[in-house]
């Protein structure tokens, strides 16, 4: 999906503009993604929901897309509050101290593509977790996850558990992070652009991701061998927001449109997006001899029985912020056989 017209800068001109009634002012606001702008999230996701914007207000709010972020990625929530940029987005893994409900959406054992796990999150978020007000400072559009995080490595393949003793593996955070623990694995937390340097100069073994990001970071050159686990055994939670004085000087006619094009129809855009890029990935995979296998049955357990913890203390992070985590968690699951079955 691509938009040339739009060169990644959603307009620039801030001017006035005719309108029934008379003259309307135009607003223009800055967003920036800490990806490239060619990878799926900038160009699919952001690009195309700033065209939404623009379409549902009559083209009375335009987004220009800044060529490079502001900040570094872990500082982006920051960034948006303190009005380095007006929209811009975080994944929870870089992030996990200040937002450990959505972690919720990056457990094993989530959705089996990234617009299952999104729109069931989405829908988990406003009910339960919103209540929690843990993107106080900004103002929340929309929440989605990327699809089925896997496991990648360079130079050999990851069979089991003991495969993974020692590994050097880089992670994003969180969730991640504390399942290549659980494994036995060293995990490296590092952001996602990174990953190239890393796995090319030996620094890490391997990488826990989605398949899209095998293409979009170039891992085709360097990664050898690839194992999935059914709905993958790790998801990332993305929170997407803008400035919360920009917000509050739109018009209620605008900010309502713009919560039209968020929601879940922002998850939804977000994980369609994520599910094709996926395919992409493997295909790139394919094309590059990266042996691609699946975990066996005897895998698969040992993963789940060694990451079950990281359920429980999900749980126990919720209760402690007034939510009933075991509820939340068992709705989260009914709420994905729900989307899944096409509710």
């Amino acid at each position: 999906m691509k938009f040339p017209a739009l060169k990644f800068a959603l307009t620039a001109t801030v001017a006035g503009m005719l309108s029934v009634g008379g003259v309307s002012a135009q607003t223009t606001l800055t967003m920036s993604s800490w990806v490239g702008p060619t990878h799926p999230l900038t160009r699919d996701v952001l690009a195309v929901w700033g065209i939404a914007v623009e379409k549902a207000t009559n083209g009375r709010v335009k987004l220009q897309m800044l060529p490079k972020a502001p900040m570094a990625a872990p500082g982006t929530f920051d960034g948006v509050r303190d009005g380095l940029v007006d929209v811009s987005y975080v994944t929870a893994s870089y992030t996990p101290a200040r937002h450990p409900l959505p972690l919720l959406a990056e457990l094993p054992g989530s959705g089996a593509t990234a617009e299952i796990n999104s729109v069931a999150y989405n829908r988990i978020h406003w009910k339960y977790l919103q209540q929690a007000n843990e993107y106080k400072g900004v103002k929340l559009l929309g929440v989605f996850t990327h699809g089925p995080g896997q496991m990648f490595s360079v130079k050999k393949p990851v069979t089991s558990v003991a495969d993974l003793a020692g590994m050097k593996v880089r992670s994003g955070g969180g969730i991640s992070e504390a399942s290549a623990k659980a494994l036995g694995a060293s995990p490296l937390v590092k952001p996602a652009p990174e990953s190239y340097e890393l796995l090319s100069s030996g620094v890490a073994d391997g990488t826990f991701f989605p398949s899209e990001s095998i293409k979009s970071f170039n891992l085709d050159k360097v990664v050898k061998h690839a194992t999935y686990f059914p709905g993958g055994f790790y998801s990332s939670a993305f929170g997407f927001f803008m400035n919360e004085d920009k917000w509050n000087k739109l018009s209620k006619q605008d900010q309502d449109a713009i919560t039209s094009v968020s929601g879940e129809a922002l998850a939804r855009l977000a994980g369609k997006a994520w599910d094709a890029a996926d395919k992409v990935g493997i295909e790139t995979m394919k094309a590059a001899g990266v042996v691609m296998v699946d975990a066996n049955p005897a895998f698969v357990a040992d993963v789940r029985k060694r990451t079950e913890p990281l359920i429980n203390d999900w749980i126990k992070a919720a209760n402690a912020k007034g939510i009933d985590g075991a509820k939340v968690y068992a709705e989260f699951h009914e709420e994905l056989k729900k989307v899944a079955a096409g509710r």
